[in-house]
């Protein structure tokens, strides 16, 4: 049996996916998991339609992206906003 390495961009195909894995990994991770996570969520939609929308390059935003990478904040944003995100901060219940 062939088996295939698990990505998971293959399986964020709605917004609501993307929202949940994101809203998850805001919950549970630290900043370095949400940069790996917005990257994957890039990759899921195409660098390439990301990278025009932030009128970033694709190397830039892969770079950006990676794993140990520490981009600006403006960075940040700009992905977000080209896949269809957005921050709000609520109150943390007790």
């Amino acid at each position: 049996m062939e088996t295939t390495e698990f990505d998971i961009a293959d399986y964020l195909d709605s917004e609501e996916m993307i929202a949940e894995y994101l809203n998850s990994v805001l919950e549970d991770g630290d900043s370095t998991d949400l940069i790996v996570a917005i990257g994957h969520v890039a990759k899921a939609i195409g660098m390439t339609k990301i990278a025009e929308k932030t009128g970033m390059s694709r190397p830039s935003l892969y770079k950006a992206l990676s794993d140990g990478a520490k981009p600006q904040f403006e960075t940040i944003m700009k992905v977000l906003k080209a896949i269809g995100g957005q921050i709000s901060v609520h109150p943390i219940s007790s």
